[in-house]
């Protein structure tokens, strides 16, 4: 009874910015080797480029993970093109290029994946990314199994509106006092936490609230178990194949 307790409370493997300790970050080689590691999901970092058009990329500047320099807010599209975006992960990678929101969820639409879109627009608040990426997630028709998650609690007021056909996460690092309640009073319908904000009373507590908890970002096996076995709903991680060796661990 408890195994099966268990396998229905099962907690999802979201690769943090695709498989990150294996191939470049939000690049489509980290994503591919999420979706062969049996990922379960795939978390991903959406900014603005000059001409609006939604990339993939965690940092607000190029540099770290470019050959370049520049915020990408100042960047065109075209000239997000032009960058190699893996060689500073390896040579193995060089060439690669940043991807568009759009190319990714066209690769995986047909996946059995879910999606994790975080807006980065903690530290640069993007005119209309709410709309311009809940858009392009509908176009593609993956509302149904797509989160979006921001630090920015403005944008996750200005994301309520939508959250009736799509799961909106309040992101923090924080300790409220109450973050359930925080999460509700912005309009999320999904709290995710650093790990060292994990507990097993605030689980309990926000699955009576109906909402769902994930956790980030989940490397290390004793912190990988302990999620498991605390039944968070999701954790965030660089090594997808570690996190679903010991979930099979667990259900063996």
């Amino acid at each position: 009874m408890q195994l099966k307790r268990w396998i229905r409370l099962k907690t999802n493997i979201f690769a943090h910015r695709g498989a990150s300790k294996y191939a470049p970050e939000n690049t489509m080689p980290a994503f591919q080797k999420a979706y062969h590691m049996n990922a379960d999901g795939i978390e991903t970092d959406v900014q603005l480029t000059k001409d609006n058009i939604p990339v993939l990329i965690h940092d607000e500047n190029v540099k770290r993970t470019t050959n370049s320099v520049g915020l990408v807010s100042k960047l065109s599209y075209q000239e997000l093109k032009e960058l190699d975006a893996g060689s500073w992960f390896s040579p193995e990678f060089k060439g690669i290029k940043i991807p568009t929101l759009d190319e990714f969820l066209n690769w995986i639409k047909d996946k059995p994946l879910y999606l994790n879109i975080e807006l980065k627009n903690n530290k640069i608040d993007y005119t209309d990314i709410e709309s311009i990426v809940y858009q392009a997630i509908s176009n593609y028709q993956l509302l149904n199994r797509t989160t979006i998650s921001t630090f920015n609690p403005n944008s996750v007021k200005r994301l309520k509106e939508y959250s009736n056909s799509l799961e909106v996460a309040f992101l923090t690092s924080k300790r409220y006092k109450s973050p359930i309640r925080v999460a509700k009073e912005l309009g999320a319908n999904a709290l995710h936490l650093k790990y060292r904000l994990l507990h097993r009373e605030l689980v309990e507590n926000i699955h009576k609230e109906n909402m769902k908890l994930r956790i980030y970002t989940v490397n290390k096996p004793v912190r990988i178990m302990r999620s498991f076995n605390h039944q968070v709903d999701g954790i965030f991680t660089d090594v997808p194949d570690l996190a679903f060796h010991y979930r099979e661990s667990v259900t063996d």
